[in-house]
């Protein structure tokens, strides 16, 4: 009821309003308004945002809530809503078996999961993480890079479980109170990610999640200090996803 905005599965309501500043700073990365004057420009500033919050204001957060959160997009989807890109800017050290089943149910429903790699600085090949560990076709695991394309000092890796990289150190955003702040990690490479699967549906609609998976990996820049790090080797770029 009254959904309007998205899903709250922390207070089971329809006002999923942000309270810790995290889900903000990788909106505005995803699809902040452009040629207002004000602040930053995102990725794919016409795309639609559905908010759907289960971690309260102290950044903790129930796997039952995630799930519950999940579903709702799951059921949108089903129900006609253009939904096909879930960002995933959070982690778990331990597995989920309901976790993994939603995340598979959404594969099914033919969403996009773009996932942070993690900000811990650690092999997730070794010592996994989740959602990064599952092996869901619909998952894609990002680590972060600076401004010279090298991994950041802070982003986890894995040449099996993360699949490329993206922008995730001192990047301006957009922050609660209206205002912008230089953040870093994982969640705000994943979030650049998300924004690139947008542009890429843009501008072919029609693609599968499978299909748009695959032209996500395919449309990178090769760095060397990625080559072992990611399995393809690569950052993400956005012309190469909109004219592979």
């Amino acid at each position: 009821i009254d959904d309007v905005h998205g899903y709250n599965a922390v207070g089971n309501d329809g006002d999923p309003r942000d309270e810790n500043g995290h889900g903000t700073a990788c909106a505005g990365i995803i699809g902040a308004e452009c040629d207002n004057n004000t602040g930053v420009c995102g990725v794919n500033s016409k795309t639609q945002i559905m908010s759907l919050k289960f971690v309260n204001g102290g950044g903790f957060g129930y796997v039952a809530d995630a799930v519950e959160a999940i579903n709702y997009a799951i059921d949108r989807k089903r129900a006609g809503v253009n939904l096909r890109v879930i960002n995933a800017g959070w982690g778990l050290r331990q597995s989920s078996r309901a976790l993994e089943d939603v995340f598979r149910a959404a594969a099914d429903a033919g969403i996009l999961f773009v996932v942070a790699g993690g900000d811990t600085n650690t092999n997730n090949d070794m010592s996994p993480r989740y959602p990064v560990g599952y092996r869901s076709g619909n998952i894609i695991s990002v680590a972060a890079v600076d401004s010279h394309d090298s991994l950041a000092e802070f982003s986890n890796y894995g040449s099996t479980t993360v699949q490329l990289a993206a922008p995730g150190k001192d990047i301006l955003t957009t922050a609660l109170g209206n205002d912008h702040k230089r953040l870093s990690g994982t969640s705000l490479a994943a979030a650049f990610v998300s924004g690139v699967a947008a542009l890429a549906l843009s501008a072919r609609p029609d693609l599968s999640v499978d299909q748009l998976r695959s032209l996500l990996l395919q449309s990178v820049d090769q760095r060397p200090g990625l080559r072992g790090r990611v399995m393809t080797g690569g950052r993400i770029n956005a012309a190469k996803a909109v004219s592979p």
